[in-house]
């Protein structure tokens, strides 16, 4: 690997600035953080950036929910996201937000050597508009019953159920996710990037060593079925950028997006003096890495490469996708408490564990890599503690003890030093191809190796024979430069403790210092160096994770009773306070305007009442017709926007279609008191 000093720059997707940072952010920044501070490590210039992806619908829709401004909200979001971000010890150089002047500078000018090279088309669609809200919704804010499985509550463009994909005018009974209205059609103009002007040339960019085989495979399947244009603009209302010369039409969120990478580097330019072409330039000797989620990869591997082609930039020198994180084998959850945020997690565990234990099953593929939390416990307290640490903690008592923490004149152990040592190339190799795992295995390897040499030679029963005071410290000197060794090939990994070690060793570990060894120098008195991870610590996260997410949603609960929270006790007179009784549904009917509701007409004995029941996906409302049924009788009117409701019908399910309302046994009548 050639040690000639390189230009890197280095970036990870962009979070979304409407929520909290999870640990599924984490695993990207962890892996991007460890290569950048290794290249640093090899002597190179690596400046890593990235910025909060700040516009869009949700965005603005949030803003207006929480009655704040969108500005408001992403510089909410964007310092809880620094803050996260540094409790991980991910050294960023510059962290910013897609809604700067910068950003505005460079997504213009791009658009306009698009639109002056002819790659912009123009023309009218049609889009599914909500007359309430007033705007157009996007496929993720329209729901419906899938057209395939007829599976209800499914988002616009595909069914989570089965798996099919559709257009919204295929949903079966369309709503409004945001105001529950029936979509309608409306014409628009719009303006689209003609991505099929980069046929040839997304074929040579895509396998041209830029991207992994497996994604560079399924990219060239979406080639060979031809490009299609891509729609850059939105209707206002809309939170972004406008287009220059254009009236209420704003740049779509995906493409202002990845200039933000742009963006953040000018930023950091301008505040450290570095020459911004030197970087951007499309002749530039410079290198750029970008570091993503596998579900961005058309984004980052199509349209990006084109736009900067096309408007005279350079392209990637590789975008590297990794694969999704699970939590003990599924997906993560909120009702099991493994939908972990980053603040959650630093509240009761060490950053480093995390690091280490993604560092140990991170490869450079797209695979998932799974969170098994009891693997975690064992894994960082065997590897980091058992093995690394062990190796200083056994050896410095001695030194510092007998010694005064002076350490020998000559190594003890030449043959396994240079062991160490030549192992070096072959760990920097396996960090810059992204094969971490491979990294971490080859330095615990060379940790069992230390603790099985520093065992054989027991200082500890030397320290106990006559004569044997030099080669104690002979030993124990040996030891700690193994240890030195390993803790400088981790650094990249676990910086704090190898902030703890060079304090200890009173040496700087560079890459280079891997390749020579403390002798006749003095160390520091030993201080812990890291505690063993605690498994009643993992599951205090768990359960504040849980808690977190009953207090964000305190509503019943759907779902199976082992998944979901219970609501508060009550006492058995609060339930004597409920006056059931038997009703007759006379007439059943949709609700215009109402995705879930039917109105039912109820006998209840001589009385007659209007009740508005949340029930639509489970009946077709003609079946109702006749039927006995139980109604909370003595429940309060309550004025709903569609007419007053008087009183609840009572049902038993996890919702949606999975519902069915309590009948009375044979015999009932309307009116009589249910017991």
């Amino acid at each position: 690997m050639s040690d000639t000093p390189r230009q890197i720059l280095v970036t990870s997707a962009l979070p979304y600035a409407n929520g909290s940072l999870h640990l599924g952010h984490l695993l990207e920044q962890i892996q991007t953080d460890i290569w950048t501070r290794f290249q640093r490590m090899r002597g190179h210039q690596c400046i890593y950036v990235c910025a909060d992806d700040a516009h869009g619908t949700a965005i603005m829709l949030k803003a207006e929910q929480m009655g704040i401004t969108p500005e408001a909200l992403i510089d909410d979001v964007n310092r809880e996201h620094r803050e996260d971000t540094a409790g991980f010890l991910i050294n960023f150089d510059n962290y910013y937000s897609t809604h700067s002047p910068e950003n505005k500078q460079y997504s213009e000018l791009i658009y306009n050597r698009l639109k002056a090279a002819g790659h912009i088309a123009e023309r009218t669609i049609t889009q599914a508009y909500d007359p309430v809200k007033e705007l157009f919704l996007a496929d993720r804010f329209i729901k419906g019953t899938c057209p395939k499985c007829k599976a209800e509550d499914q988002y616009g463009d595909n069914c989570e159920v089965c798996g099919a994909t559709y257009t919204p005018a295929e949903l079966i009974n369309p709503r409004s996710a945001i105001s529950g209205a029936t979509p309608v059609n409306k014409d628009s103009v719009h303006f689209f990037f003609k991505l099929s002007d980069f046929d040839a040339f997304l074929k040579d960019w895509t396998r041209s060593g830029t991207l992994q085989d497996e994604v560079a495979n399924k990219l060239s399947e979406w080639l060979d079925s031809g490009l299609q244009e891509w729609d850059i603009s939105r209707d206002a209302p809309y939170f972004g950028f406008e287009i220059p010369g254009e009236k209420d039409k704003f740049f779509y969120v995906w493409l202002d997006a990845p200039i933000g990478y742009m963006a953040s580097f000018k930023q950091y330019c301008d505040r450290e003096g570095i020459e911004f072409d030197a970087f951007w330039n499309k002749d530039s000797k410079a290198e750029l890495y970008h570091f993503i989620g596998k579900d961005i990869i058309s984004f980052h591997a199509l349209f990006w490469p084109a736009m900067l082609s096309a408007s005279q930039f350079r392209t990637p020198t590789a975008v590297n996708a990794h694969g999704f994180l699970t939590v003990n084998g599924k997906k993560m959850s909120k009702s099991r408490g493994t939908f972990i945020k980053a603040r959650t997690y630093l509240d009761h565990l060490s950053p480093e564990y995390l690091r280490y234990y993604f560092a140990a099953k991170l490869t450079s593929t797209v695979d998932d890599l799974d969170l098994n939390l009891e693997d975690f416990v064992q894994r960082v307290n065997s590897d980091l503690v058992g093995k690394v640490v062990n190796i200083a903690s056994r050896c410095a008592g001695f030194l510092t003890k007998k010694f005064d923490g002076k350490l020998a004149d000559t190594d003890a152990a030449p043959e396994l030093t240079r062991e160490f040592m030549e192992a070096g190339e072959r760990i920097a190799t396996a960090y810059e191809k992204r094969e971490y795992s491979r990294a971490m295995r080859d330095i615990m390897a060379l940790a069992d190796k230390a603790n099985q040499y520093i065992a054989d030679k027991a200082p500890w029963v030397l320290a106990k024979e006559e004569g044997k005071e030099a080669e104690v410290q002979q030993v124990c000197t040996a030891g700690i430069n193994l240890f030195r060794i390993l803790v400088t090939y981790l650094k990249p990994v676990v910086p704090e403790l190898a902030e703890k070690a060079e304090a200890f060793l009173q040496d700087s570990l560079t890459w280079a210092s891997s390749q020579s060894l403390l002798l006749g120098t003095s160390v520091a008195p030993f201080q812990a160096l890291m505690s063993r991870v605690e498994m009643d610590k993992v599951n205090a996260m768990i359960d504040a994770s849980k808690e977190e997410q009953a207090a964000a949603a305190p509503v019943v609960p759907k779902g199976p009773l082992d998944e979901t929270p219970l609501l508060p006790e009550i006492e058995i007179g609060d339930f004597s306070k409920l006056d059931l009784r038997v009703a007759r549904i006379l007439k059943a009917d949709h609700v215009e305007g109402a995705d879930k509701l039917l109105q039912l007409t109820l006998d209840l004995g001589g009385e007659t009442r209007n009740v508005f029941s949340g029930i639509k996906a489970a009946y077709d409302p003609k079946t109702l017709e006749g039927r006995l049924t139980v109604m909370v009788a003595n429940l309060k009117p309550r004025k709903m926007k569609f007419g007053m409701s008087e009183g609840m019908v009572l049902s038993a399910g996890t919702g949606g279609s999975d519902l069915w309302l309590l009948e009375p046994d044979e015999g009932a009548e309307p009116g009589m008191p249910v017991r």
